[in-house]
């Protein structure tokens, strides 16, 4: 009867602690977004008090939604152990600056943290096998979220400095700077979606061992920079689902006189999709190349070189987390590079 009821207070007990978090995230977030609202519109004032424009901040219900709507998906990845307490709080403040700058950022990060998190969570007994550091439903820490959306964050920061909070439509000739940085943010987390799609479903999904990419040998499942067809299909889905997510939210929130006289949009959900497909294939390069992968006694693929492992590919040069960091900044520069040269006007 005792063991029966020590599950039943611990989870109880951990229903409270969420409960409890909860409501102080909250009772932070509402003053906290109508103190940035005051100090935005004083900040206005005062570097325009001679100028006759007419100047418009950044408006309360803004403010609000940038500080509220990132608590329940903070939340919901702490439960779901997609996220530990450090990755949660820094999703927070992430998710905070992609809302004030754009709507369809939110919508793109959702689509992303949604996704992955389904991703994560598929088949782990699998997965368990042949990981050696396997945490249920990945739990990443501050230094994950930070690898993953720091690029993202940044270019929203300067998207905020630089164009303001507004929704847009993709417009290189007229809007330049505007569309530059959301097709950086899009490459971004179309290439964070793509390689967790390739990495989290590919790897249980494919019945053979994956290619080595710089030899095509065959590697065992888990091996940095092992690529399979049916991985490279997904990490391009991947990066679909983000352009589609983008391209939606570019048609629903934007300014509709705006989006009359912009070019087509529809580029969106293809390089969403290319951005997942570059970003996992650039991710796996520098993975088999810089990023050392040994198998131990066990049959479990591991990350630093020991006695008793046997080197595979790779040196051991960069983490997994800086592999992805290098990745999301070489697709948030590179793919709205691709999309200024290569946009249909009608």
């Amino acid at each position: 009867m005792q063991a029966k009821e020590n599950p039943l207070k611990e989870k109880k007990s951990r229903l409270q602690h969420d409960h409890v978090l909860s409501v102080l995230m909250i009772a932070v977030a509402i003053p906290l977004s109508m103190s940035f609202w005051i100090i935005n519109i004083l900040y206005t004032k005062m570097t325009h008090e001679e100028s006759f424009e007419d100047v418009s901040s950044i408006s309360p219900t803004r403010w609000l939604a940038s500080c509220l709507i990132p608590i329940p998906i903070s939340l919901y990845g702490y439960r779901r152990k997609t996220l530990n307490l450090s990755g949660a709080l820094l999703a927070l403040v992430v998710g905070f600056v992609l809302i004030l700058a754009n709507y369809c950022f939110l919508m793109t990060l959702l689509t992303f943290f949604l996704t992955s998190s389904k991703a994560s969570h598929f088949r782990p007994h699998l997965k368990r096998k042949f990981e050696e550091d396997f945490k249920e439903g990945g739990e990443r820490t501050w230094v994950q979220v930070l690898c993953n959306g720091g690029m993202a964050t940044q270019l929203a920061i300067l998207y905020i400095i630089d164009v303001g909070s507004s929704e847009r439509p993709i417009d290189f000739i007229k809007d330049y700077r505007a569309s530059w940085l959301s097709m950086g943010v899009l490459g971004v987390l179309a290439c964070c979606n793509g390689d967790t799609w390739a990495s989290e479903l590919g790897t249980v999904l494919s019945h053979s061992d994956p290619y080595l990419i710089t030899t095509f040998k065959r590697v065992p499942k888990g091996t940095n920079g092992g690529v399979s067809v049916i991985g490279t299909i997904l990490s391009t889905v991947g990066g679909l689902v983000i352009g589609l997510a983008h391209y939606l939210s570019v048609m629903y929130f934007s300014d509709r006189i705006l989006l009359t006289y912009a070019p087509p949009q529809w580029p969106i959900i293809l390089y969403g999709a290319v951005g997942g497909l570059l970003g996992s294939l650039i991710d796996s390069l520098m993975g088999a190349t810089l990023q050392y992968s040994g198998v131990d006694k066990d049959g479990k693929i591991v990350s630093h070189s020991r006695l008793s492992v046997k080197h595979i590919s790779g040196r051991n040069i960069l983490d997994n987390n800086s592999v992805n960091l290098m990745s999301t900044v070489i697709m948030g520069l590179l793919i709205p590079t691709l999309c200024k040269n290569v946009w249909p006007i009608s």
